[in-house]
């Protein structure tokens, strides 16, 4: 049982899970978590389920998904029965209105749906995975230069869940820069994952760049991979001058996370979500929706 805080409804909420009882046994009992380690967390499990994920015979499960996880298809531009494949619905585009981008420049917007953690003050060295399980930033990046420039700024963890749309955008208008791109397994993100898989966002295939923000100086802005996410898609162009609120890329069918690192003293969040975390509760954000101030 995952439960979150919703701040809009200003209550906490029990998430459903897709595939709860699989993501449990996997990751929670002996043989599940040698299935986990054996296949699962391997590139040619993920890749093989995205090939499915990509045929027509996939359209079957799209209407099923909608009414089991109530997502509200009036915010996107294309009716259930317009998609080719179950991939092309799990990357499905909003409407122009869909989202609303603040144009005030002060204020830090969520770049994605999803569950955010927020932690400031950071220690590079014991960056917080889930209560008891660190890591490091050198780790996570793998650069031995980038890292040291981010100690005592704020972590933000958005966990996009497979219900979520799943197109992240950038966060302010600047420059952002060339994609590092990590190799990794593919462990889930969910919850229950980073309880059981110490330094789980270190093992995980990601990519990174250095986001040039008018706003918020250098932000690191991070995608990570997890079980059955086939491809991280970058849509942007290196180096070219974009707006808040344009598209930076999006995952293909799963789980995943985005990380975003921001140098000591840019931001300022909102102490609603840094109390939630503190709680040991992440808290539902949307694409767009305010959750800091520069």
């Amino acid at each position: 049982m995952i439960k979150y805080y919703n701040r809009k409804e200003n209550k906490y909420e029990i998430e459903k899970v897709a595939g709860e009882k699989y993501l449990n046994w996997s990751y929670c009992s002996p043989v599940g978590i040698g299935l986990v380690e054996l296949l699962l967390k391997k590139k040619l499990f993920s890749k093989l389920y995205g090939y499915y994920c990509d045929t027509k015979i996939s359209c079957k499960k799209i209407e099923s998904f909608i009414e089991d996880f109530n997502i509200d298809m009036s915010l996107y531009q294309k009716t259930p029965d317009q998609y080719s494949s179950f991939n092309e619905f799990f990357i499905r585009e909003l409407n122009p209105d869909g989202r609303i981008i603040p144009s005030n420049d002060n204020a830090l917007i969520s770049p994605c749906d999803g569950k955010i953690s927020a932690y400031e003050n950071i220690d590079l060295d014991g960056l917080v995975q889930i209560k008891g399980f660190t890591y490091s930033l050198k780790e996570l990046v793998e650069d031995n230069e980038i890292y040291n420039l981010y100690h005592g700024g704020t972590c933000l963890i958005f966990r996009l869940c497979p219900t979520d749309y799943h197109r992240f955008h950038f966060i302010d208008s600047g420059v952002c820069g060339e994609t590092t791109k990590i190799k990794g397994h593919y462990y889930s993100v969910n919850p229950i994952a980073l309880k059981n898989v110490k330094k789980l966002f270190c093992q995980n295939k990601r990519e990174w760049s250095i986001f040039h923000s008018d706003n918020f100086s250098d932000v690191i802005y991070m995608e990570v991979g997890a079980t059955c996410v086939g491809s991280i898609i970058q849509g942007y162009t290196p180096n070219v001058r974009i707006t808040k609120g344009e598209e930076k890329g999006y995952f293909k069918f799963g789980g995943s996370t985005v990380i975003l690192f921001f140098k000591k003293g840019v931001v300022k969040m909102n102490e609603e979500i840094l109390t939630q975390t503190k709680l040991g509760f992440e808290t539902s954000v949307t694409l767009g929706e305010k959750i800091g101030l520069k």
